[in-house]
């Protein structure tokens, strides 16, 4: 953990490991409203309403967060993500591209953030830029030996 985090989102998130999700929530929510610039607690505010389905009312606590200065960079790549697959739950499809492109854009080593990235296209009809995204993410990442053994077709394919 992060020497940035508080202790109450560190509260907040030993609760979610212990799996007493509903108690980290309630408890979030109080920290949340106490604390509004603090950004680790708005980022935990937000996971934990995702991991609930709560999708609509962790949109503001991933963009509390987001706005914040002390959001680690571990975080901030991770409520990008978040916020993304949210707004694609919501079927909000164009912020989700978005909001994924921006995190590509900051961490454009993050595989994780072009696969939601390819899920969204394919929700917003884009199936095609879908399938040359995961294709190349495939070539690239995949140490299958029958996978790398076409690989420079699947490069070509993509």
């Amino acid at each position: 953990m992060s020497g940035l985090d508080s202790i109450g989102s560190r509260r907040i998130r030993a609760l979610r490991d212990e799996g007493r999700h509903e108690e980290a929530q309630g408890l979030a929510l109080q920290l949340a409203a106490a604390d509004p610039m603090d950004a680790q607690l708005q980022f935990e505010a937000a996971c934990v309403h995702d991991y609930l389905g709560m999708e609509a009312q962790a949109v503001p606590f991933y963009l509390a967060a987001l706005k914040g200065e002390k959001l680690t960079a571990d975080h901030r790549r991770e409520a990008l993500l978040g916020l993304g697959s949210t707004y694609r739950t919501l079927g909000r499809h164009a912020e989700a591209e978005q909001t994924l492109l921006q995190g590509l854009a900051e961490f454009p080593e993050a595989r994780e953030l072009e696969v939601f990235l390819a899920m969204t296209l394919h929700n917003f009809g884009q199936g095609k830029r879908a399938v040359e995204l995961l294709l190349g993410i495939v070539a690239a990442t995949s140490s299958d030996p029958g996978i790398q053994a076409y690989c420079r077709a699947i490069e070509l394919y993509a």
